[in-house]
């Protein structure tokens, strides 16, 4: 839990009482092994939904996950995780729901399990996952969120510490209790070990005298550093491993050049803009008498408040500050040329001795969007950033919202000593911001070599490091080769604000004498972590063999260990027992499947997280909302009488709107049943005085003044100031309105040959709306800038081939059911088939609203 923003457990469903919550954490050498538990009864006389959620670190490895149901216990087993994905579809082939528990990516923050629990049955989750605990700003952070939304008969929180370098503090409170009530938090404390626990009773769980609901819903925190009385830091042997520990105390600061980079583009209009200037103001005013800095932004235009770098004196931070209250959006974003400038700014600066020689250079740049002038391509930005720079300074990328290539900025940090952090759209953003500058504002240390006998080491993590940053600390770990570990001697090289540092020192051989305070070959388990953690963070870098072969290790190491990271996924299968045996909860799952006996069924795990998205509709009509971040997508159907008019996108701040018209098929089936699409449609942009109107038979394009008519027989290019049009013959039509929205019309001839009958329709596909404001909406719109959901339970639906599920999405719980879809936008003629999670009766559940509430009077 640790590090990172929450862990939160939560279970819960009608008539099912919880009755055990526990959470077991242990944590020896910063390395924790945090095993959560709990047990449910459906005390009803049917079948019942039980949900487990658990928020988990980002950085954490779940190394177990098993169900206990009436006595049998279901246990997941890692994978890689192509393998994990064949097992899936091999199920959901055969007719059988199935379920992984995945890494998606850096972003795993969700695990989430349902099952159907029988009458008067009871189930046991057990989720155990591990993580080395990373220092920040002096201390380590273990934080669990607890929301059993009920009280419960047994429910406790339980913290065994042990760190032989003696503990320096230990705290230990939590969000939902006041003053009065911090008594229940139990905390005993000697040098090197430490117990807290938290287990209210049941009456002491109410929230208010005589009422039911519980006061337990929020965070349960523990704080804690240990003491640091050597230079070397900590260097100990366990069991055939050593770990070394280095964050000396009282270092003095080393100077830093800072250049801000600021993205003032048209995307950050609003709260983005003003929080920037909120945050940058804090930190230019926290900056140090030694400190230089500079501050250049940037849109489709590249601005320096000044030419060089200045001095952080009172007068200049004043002049500094004063300047950034004036910072306002406009424009585009030209990424790579801001860059370049703050890198020749550092460069020519250094070249012309202006700063001291013992100072680290950075650059911190925040964006909030995708580059869209100057050089647009993101590794071409790569590859010019890291060649001007050379290695010579440090690049920390901040991505401001969920519309920013993270990826991106992660790796180019990665190639430049740096790092990169998402800053999240919200009211404390600005506390976001100035809580990573905080981080990084005070170098102590650069250029750190940690060396360790030669032939005395094997498969040694990462020794060398670029700064040590106050309030941080380096961890390096090993497998010893050597049988005499009572001569190992560590030795560490850096450079200092004044004089070189160096420092060496001999390992101390641990023998724990006290075995409650660990847990296993957890020595080797840290080693583990902490390489594979490094060889996913370095298979983003480096030619493309490196990275394969980085890959490679990773997987083994993920699979050897029982880690599931982003190269591996966990796949819990349930076998179902044949109907009328002893497990009632096979009986009640075949019943309510439909499924024929002796067939396995399996149970579903799922993490959910926040996608971009690619917005179509399509066909009859089809309206699919694409997830390429989840490998899914949704779908729904708009159902209504030829010649409605739907508002498919509306964004009031920039004036561009899309209305479709509904045309039904020429001719009427015997069923009576009408088949419609979308015929024409009304786009406009206000601001950039854009209008077209597009039909099955023709196009009207009005700009500038000027009314072009084309036909879809024309093969046209256009390119204005505001518009880029490009018209393929009898195909489809493309538009980009400059620092706005990409879009594409896609023009249909279905035919059924057997009645010799067709039908010309029109398909929208938004290709890019990453620039539109926030409060974009209409049918496609209210999905632009992102949906959560999450799925649960999957199931056969009611004919074979089709799965069903339960999601979660905007409040709501909804049923919904694998569907297939084409995407016409790569291949025109015969399109791509997209798997989708399809939403019955006009979307209801998952639209704003009903379709009615859609309708407009005119295409304009």
């Amino acid at each position: 839990m640790f590090n990172l923003e929450y862990a939160k457990f939560f279970l819960s469903s009608q008539t099912v009482e919880v009755y055990s919550v526990t959470v077991d954490c242990t944590v020896a050498y910063r390395f924790a092994h945090t095993v959560m538990t709990s047990t449910a009864l459906n005390k009803a006389n049917t079948s019942q939904e039980i949900f487990f959620e658990v928020e988990l670190p980002k950085t954490a490895f779940i190394s177990n996950f098993s169900m206990k149901i009436d006595g049998r216990v279901y246990v997941g087993e890692v994978k890689e995780k192509e393998n994990a994905k064949k097992v899936y579809e091999k199920a959901i082939s055969s007719g059988k729901t199935a379920g992984l528990v995945k890494a998606s990516g850096r972003t795993m923050e969700k695990f989430s399990v349902s099952i159907n629990i029988a009458a008067k049955s009871s189930v046991a989750f057990v989720l155990t996952y591990e993580e080395l605990l990373k220092r920040k700003k002096g201390h380590y952070e273990i934080l669990t969120r607890v929301k059993p939304k009920q009280r419960v008969q047994e429910f406790q929180i339980v913290a065994d510490i042990y760190e032989p370098q003696g503990l320096a503090f230990v705290e230990a409170t939590a969000t939902f209790l006041t003053n009065e009530l911090l008594s229940l938090v139990e905390k005993t404390v000697m040098d090197n070990k430490a117990h807290i626990s938290f287990s209210p009773t049941l009456e002491q769980q109410r929230k208010c005298p005589g009422c039911e609901g519980t006061i337990i819903d929020g965070d349960f925190i523990i704080k804690y550093d240990v003491k640091r009385e050597e230079s070397i830091g900590e260097v100990q042997i366990v069991n055939g491993y050593f770990v070394h520990f280095f964050a000396p105390p009282d270092l003095p600061r080393v100077a830093k050049n800072v250049v801000f980079v600021i993205d003032r583009s048209g995307s950050m209009n609003g709260r983005k803009i003003k929080q920037t200037r909120e945050a940058l103001e804090a930190i230019l005013k926290d900056l140090h008498k030694e400190d230089r800095f500079a501050l250049i932004v940037f849109d489709n235009k590249v601005l320096t408040w000044r030419n060089s770098l200045t001095k952080a004196t009172n007068e200049n931070i004043s002049k500094a500050v004063a300047y950034v209250r004036k910072i306002t959006d406009n424009g585009a974003t030209d990424l790579n040329n801001a860059l370049l400038r703050a890198v020749k700014m550092l460069v020519k600066e250094r070249k012309d001795g202006n700063l001291p020689e013992r100072s680290a250079d950075m650059i911190i740049t925040l964006t909030d969007g995708m580059p869209n002038h100057g050089v647009s391509d993101l590794k071409m930005i790569q590859k010019n950033v890291h060649s001007a720079i050379g290695g010579n300074m440090s690049l920390f990328c901040l991505g401001f919202g969920n519309d920013v290539d993270y990826s991106f900025l992660d790796v180019m940090s990665k190639q430049n000593k740096g790092l990169a952090r998402r800053i999240f759209e919200a009211s404390d953003a600005t506390l976001q911001l100035q809580g990573f500058y905080d981080e990084v504002s005070s170098p102590l240390l650069l250029d750190v070599d940690l060396r360790y006998p030669d032939n005395a080491v094997d498969f040694l993590t990462k020794n060398h490091y670029s700064q040590l940053f106050n309030g941080s600390e380096i961890v390096v770990s090993g497998q010893l080769m050597n049988s005499d570990p009572g001569n190992f001697v560590a030795e560490v090289f850096a450079k200092g604000p004044e004089n070189d540092f160096w420092v060496q020192g001999k390992a101390r051989v641990v023998i724990y004498p006290e075995k409650d305070h660990i847990y296993g070959n957890f020595s080797e388990r840290l080693w583990a972590y902490l390489t594979i953690q490094q060889l996913l963070e370095d298979s983003e870098i480096g030619t493309q063999q490196e990275k394969d072969t980085r890959t490679a290790k990773a997987l083994d190491m993920s699979l050897r260990y029982g880690f599931v990271t982003p190269v591996t996924s966990m796949v819990v299968t349930k076998p179902e027992a044949e109907e009328g045996s002893s497990s009632p909860l096979i009986a009640d799952k075949l019943t309510e499947g439909k499924e024929k006996p002796n067939l396995i069924n399996y149970q579903v795990f799922y993490f959910s997280y926040f996608a971009h998205r690619h917005s179509v509709v399509d066909g009859d009509p089809h309206f699919m909302i694409e997830l390429p971040e989840r490998n899914d997508a949704l779908c729904f159907n708009i159902n209504d009488k030829p010649g409605t008019i739907f508002n498919l996108v509306r964004d009031t701040k920039s004036g561009f709107v899309v209305n479709g018209q509904i045309i039904g098929k020429k001719k009427v089936v015997l069923d009576g049943i009408v088949n419609t699409y979308i015929g024409r449609l009304g786009i406009i942009h206000q601001k950039l005085g854009v209008r077209l109107e597009v039909s099955t038979q023709d196009i009207s394009v009005f700009h500038g003044g000027k009314n072009l008519k084309l036909l879809w027989s024309d093969a046209v290019s256009i390119k204005e100031t505001n518009m880029d049009l490009s018209l393929t013959k009898n195909c489809s039509l493309t538009v980009t309105l400059r620092h706005s929205v990409k879009f594409e019309v896609i023009r249909h001839t279905k035919i059924w040959k057997r009645r010799q009958d067709h039908q010309d329709y029109l398909g929208f596909y938004t290709l890019d709306s990453r620039h539109l404001s926030a409060s974009v909406h209409g049918l496609l719109g209210q999905f632009y800038h992102g949906v959560e959901f999450q799925v649960v339970n999957l199931r056969p639906g009611v004919l074979q081939e089709n799965l069903a599920a339960t999601m979660y999405v905007r409040g709501q719980t909804l049923n919904v059911t694998r569907h297939w879809q084409r995407d016409f936008s790569n291949d025109v003629k015969n399109g791509e088939i997209i798997p989708c999670w399809f939403f019955s009766n006009n979307g209801a559940g998952l639209i704003d609203g009903g379709p009615s509430d859609y309708i407009v009077s005119g295409l304009f």
